[in-house]
């Protein structure tokens, strides 16, 4: 049975994850701790526990228990003291004050979830992502990072805060692995923040593992205004130490052009730009659906994403020859 290690953030992993459940692998999801929006973000900060939303997507991504139980995991409240708490966030969270430690949370949630595999925090330590532009501007936090539209006209540093110890586990998975799997995620938001933990550049450089780069399927305007695929790469690159990617996942399907247009205002399209690269798997990759809201515009929310089987076709592909 092929090992296979996924790094990132919530959406990304959960992607790859949900394709590659339905094979026989053995598989490890090494999650970034860096997540501060939304519920997280809340509980964060009123509790004083680790970041539960990337976890619990990657979770409920392998659990083979009921779809009632993955969509209880997934059910978040409208209104009310809990109005825009996700249950499974909630969950993971108390069981972290119960137990007094967020691992065995996480395993405890495994269990009952039955997954498919194991999920790890990449540190265990309580972390900020900070960005310093190069107007001298701080972004404090993953949230205010992702939303920033001043990131492309350059930035100083992008650091954790208080430094991290890294989750010994994750690094023995890495290096352990026959396939890691970095992306898709946030370039800024996701998948850097999981390389700034002390060693995981550097098993990403000694692990025998072969490993894949699937790069996002959009650009952020304001963060990645106008990159190609080797532009992410070579950003990557920067925080890794060198290139160490034997395979790059580029989706070159095409959405219908009014979703397109839905997207103009948040980013283009990742275009493939490599010339006779023996590692560039270039294909379709889109899953995409028209919504209407009720006066008719186009809902831009989770319109343009990865298709998880496309993914994990492509990724058995590789898996198959190693």
């Amino acid at each position: 049975m092929k090992k296979v290690v996924t790094l990132g953030g919530g959406t990304g992993n959960f992607t790859v994850l949900r394709g590659l459940k339905k094979y026989n692998l053995d598989l490890t999801a090494i999650v970034s701790m860096a997540d501060d929006g939304g519920s997280t973000g809340i509980l964060r900060d009123e509790l004083g526990v680790l970041p539960p939303g990337d976890v619990r997507q990657c979770l409920v991504a392998l659990s083979d228990s009921s779809k009632l139980m993955r969509n209880l995991m997934n059910y978040r409240f409208e209104n009310g003291s809990l109005g825009g708490h996700n249950f499974g966030n909630l969950l993971l969270s108390a069981l972290e004050k119960v137990t007094g430690s967020f691992e065995t949370s996480v395993e405890e949630v495994s269990k009952i979830l039955s997954i498919k595999g194991k999920v790890l925090p990449i540190t265990i330590n309580q972390v900020r992502l900070k960005m310093i532009l190069d107007n001298g501007k701080i972004l404090n936090g993953e949230k205010e990072i992702y939303t920033s539209t001043e990131i492309d006209n350059g930035f100083r540093s992008i650091f954790l805060e208080p430094i991290p110890k890294v989750n010994l586990r994750a690094i023995d998975e890495i290096m352990n692995a026959d396939l890691v799997v970095l992306g898709p995620g946030g370039l800024h938001s996701s998948l850097i923040p999981i390389l700034l933990v002390e060693g995981v550049s550097k098993a990403l450089r000694e692990t025998k593992a072969e490993i894949v780069l699937v790069t996002n399927l959009m650009n952020r305007k304001g963060q990645t205004t106008g990159f190609k695929a080797s532009d992410h790469l070579k950003e990557l690159r920067k925080f890794v130490g060198k290139d160490v990617f034997d395979y790059v996942v580029i989706n070159d399907g095409e959405p219908p052009g009014d979703l397109v247009e839905a997207y103009a205002e948040e980013g283009k399209l990742v275009r493939n730009d490599f010339d006779d690269d023996e590692r560039i798997i270039c294909t379709d990759l889109l899953s995409y659906k028209l919504k209407e809201r009720e006066n008719g515009d186009l809902l831009k929310r989770n319109l343009i994403r990865h298709d998880h089987k496309k993914l994990a076709q492509v990724l058995m592909g590789i898996i198959n020859e190693l």
